[in-house]
């Protein structure tokens, strides 16, 4: 099985490679210890949940294990769906509303997984910066401070 790399915030990119899927915009905290706020960070590309989704599955799926649930803020995406197929397996979508920054992802029955989302328009400098601290072991930074504006 071939591993995806996951490209770090502090490269200026690119961030996919020639010929293949983009490459979702993805940092994780590097031991896993699971002791800060976010496990990692992710900065989509657009608000198209479908065209998104997939490609942050199978990124995480390689890093963490098979992905069966995530929680997503409905109002921040368009067009969110019960669930959707990656690499012919169900992931079910759970809709929720109150952060646009953050996502859950659920491995297993209980094993969650809380990431900063990084809203698409954000400039480089200030996702790079948000995607780091999200991502830095023991972080405790909510997201609102993280992501100015």
């Amino acid at each position: 099985m071939m591993s995806i790399p996951l490209p770090v915030p502090s490269s200026p990119g690119p961030w996919s490679v020639p010929g293949d899927p983009s490459l979702p915009r993805l940092t994780m905290e590097p031991t896993m210890s699971r002791e800060g706020l976010f496990d990692g960070a992710w900065w989509p590309r657009t608000t198209h949940v479908l065209a998104e989704l997939p490609d942050l599955v199978t990124a995480l799926g390689a890093h963490l294990g098979r992905i069966v649930r995530v929680g997503l803020d409905t109002p921040a995406w368009d067009g969110v769906p019960r669930s959707v197929v990656v690499d012919g397996l169900m992931v079910r979508i759970s809709w929720f509303d109150g952060s646009d920054a953050t996502i859950s992802v659920t491995r297993g029955f209980q094993d969650h997984f809380l990431l900063l989302v990084v809203p698409p328009d954000t400039p480089p400098a200030t996702a790079a910066a948000a995607m780091a601290e999200a991502s830095a072991t023991g972080n405790h930074t909510p997201a609102a401070e993280l992501l100015p504006g």
